[in-house]
């Protein structure tokens, strides 16, 4: 189990949560605001920090930045591509969502659409990884092409502040967002 703090950055239990040991070797910033784990390597570990994404391929034993390509170093959120996991997003404070292709060797904008760039939340779906739902701010945005383009996906949102999203993985189509006011439900993929 791994867990991201505010200012002491990553710890890693090994018995189920009895017991912690600091694994922060190389990660220069200790104010972890994400953490996603490599599906398919689990010894792949990715940390979004206040000072952008660091990697570890070797379970937190060491950390190195990631964040070439990234204008903006506030992370909020991390997701890996299930299906071809060195593909990653990354949602960013201020900076929209970032995009990498290359396991975070490198990254691009991928805000073509989105009317805000304070992404904290998002969600990619299981079955078909090329739809990615980002919350913000301003509300939801989906992209059905792997975060190039994006679309706001608000019908019935009456609080449009998200903070987290899920997909069922069992049924992708089934959708929930937490916001301000609670937590809505769309079962039509937004």
């Amino acid at each position: 189990i791994y867990s991201g703090t505010s200012g002491s950055g990553v710890f890693k239990s090994t018995d189920s949560g009895a017991s912690w040991s600091a694994a922060n070797n190389g990660l220069t910033d200790t104010g972890v605001r994400a953490l996603a784990v490599d599906p398919q390597t689990p010894n792949t570990l990715y940390a979004g920090t206040d000072g952008g994404v660091f990697k570890s391929t070797d379970g937190g034993a060491s950390w190195s930045a990631a964040n070439s390509g990234m204008t903006n170093t506030i992370v909020f959120v991390l997701a890996v591509d299930p299906l071809t996991p060195t593909t990653l997003y990354a949602g960013t404070s201020g900076g929209g969502v970032f995009k990498s292709t290359d396991g975070g060797a490198s990254w691009i904008a991928a805000n073509n659409g989105l009317t805000s760039t304070f992404v904290h939340a998002l969600a990619i779906n299981p079955q078909t990884p090329a739809i990615i739902y980002a919350g913000s701010w301003n509300g939801l945005f989906k992209s059905i092409d792997g975060g190039m383009h994006w679309n706001t996906a608000n019908s019935g949102l009456t609080i449009t502040w998200l903070s987290a999203l899920t997909i069922d993985p069992f049924t992708p189509t089934t959708l929930y967002a937490g916001t301000d006011g609670g937590v809505f439900k769309s079962t039509d993929g937004g």
